[in-house]
């Protein structure tokens, strides 16, 4: 949001709820892996801007969103550092797509939601039980014996 803008009309779409969003980068060079960051969207009149943070620092997102085909794209401008490009969709499960560092060659993939959310790439408990009660004995791991193989 710009000084000056008082009250921008948030976006209605629930799709797009302006708020914390949480979510992760992927890439294959060093440091590999997937690397979790922190957000905070605002989602008006078809422009993405905002502010977040993961290991590489802090930073800042502008950017712009379409309703109709639900692409979004951005730009992340760590302070201080590099920019990164992000090209998205957002198909009611959160925003995923590509990032890309053009001028070193580097990419991977991304995924972030609204926080509050359950992660929608699955990697969440979905049900749990009660342990039985039989379970929960007290065991002396003292007198366990190696299974014996097949």
């Amino acid at each position: 949001m710009k000084r000056g803008d008082k009250n921008p009309e948030l976006e209605t779409d629930p799709r797009f709820p302006s708020g914390p969003w949480i979510g992760f980068w992927t890439q294959k060079n060093f440091p590999a892996g997937k690397h979790s960051m922190e957000l905070q969207l605002l989602f008006s009149e078809g422009k993405i801007t905002g502010e977040g943070r993961d290991w590489v620092g802090a930073f800042t997102v502008t950017g712009r969103y379409e309703l109709a085909s639900g692409v979004c794209h951005w730009i992340k401008q760590y302070v201080r550092r590099h920019a990164v490009a992000y090209n998205g969709f957002n198909e009611g499960k959160g925003i995923w797509g590509k990032w890309e560092i053009a001028s070193h060659g580097l990419h991977g993939g991304f995924h972030i939601w609204p926080e509050g959310l359950p992660d929608p790439t699955g990697t969440q408990l979905h049900e749990a039980a009660d342990v039985p009660s039989d379970v929960c004995e007290t065991v002396d791991y003292r007198e366990l014996q190696p299974l014996s193989s097949p």
